[in-house]
């Protein structure tokens, strides 16, 4: 135990230091057990990444991007969609249109991988952002993410889906769509790797702490959503860098 939270504390800094690692999504459990935990950020460079903030519907749990000023979107394909979406007992988060899908999979009684199977990493050349989903199942406390990233060898596409069994109380699981700045981007490598969730069961906190450790030139939008393990209900905190027109 003491061996991972070093690990987690060391990938917290490491996170902190990093000016670019791209859009991010954490799951795991608060610091009192209470709850399940997802994050998902936003980061951006250019002007059409920079150009959004995060809305809720607070019926249905669903968290989506829009635009700051619609009139300077430039390309709304991969940076407009549902980024949480709730179906019964599963919540759903991921970086682009394959919300949706994972959704629409669930309710077929397919699986995170068939739903990732139907799409690939964003056609966004040279970089070619990886898509990352993660999956939380609120009565079992169980964990999915999946990540779709462009084949070192050619055009095709890498997909990796990881299970979480049981994750200790403030821990998270994190996966980013890259590895630090570049041009190209660098791809994320490897695995979701641990990191803390700090707050305990102020969803407030847990949401001002992660915030502090993104590059605060490059973040754009952050949301954490707080899943009750007994009740299944949810609750959204956002933070926005820039205010709609």
């Amino acid at each position: 135990m003491l061996e991972m939270l070093e690990l987690a504390r060391a990938n917290l800094e490491n996170l902190r230091r990093n000016p670019y690692p791209g859009q991010g999504i954490i799951v795991g459990r608060d610091g009192s057990g209470e709850n399940r935990v997802q994050v998902y950020w936003i980061m951006g460079r250019s002007e059409n990444s920079r150009n959004r903030v995060f809305g809720q519907d607070l019926e249905t749990g669903r968290v989506f991007t829009e635009a700051v000023d619609p009139a300077k979107v430039k390309d709304p394909s991969l940076i407009i969609y549902n980024a949480m979406m709730e179906w019964n007992d599963c919540f759903v988060v991921s970086n682009g249109e394959q919300t949706d899908f994972v959704i629409n999979a669930f309710v077929r009684n397919w699986t995170l991988f068939d739903a990732m199977y139907s799409t690939s990493y964003e056609p966004d050349a040279p970089n070619y952002t990886p898509r990352i989903s993660a999956v939380c199942f609120a009565r079992s406390g169980h964990f999915q993410m999946a990540i779709n990233r462009k084949s070192p060898w050619s055009e095709a596409c890498d997909r990796h889906l990881y299970c979480f069994g049981k994750v200790q109380r403030g821990f998270g699981f994190c996966l980013t769509t890259y590895s630090g700045d570049g041009s190209p981007l660098p791809a994320f490598q490897g695995e979701p790797y641990p990191l803390l969730l700090k707050g305990d069961n102020n969803i407030k906190e847990v949401t001002g702490i992660l915030w502090d450790v993104l590059n605060p030139e490059n973040r754009v939008a952050l949301a954490v959503k707080f899943i009750n393990r007994d009740s299944g209900k949810s609750t959204i905190e956002i933070i926005n860098k820039y205010a709609k027109v």
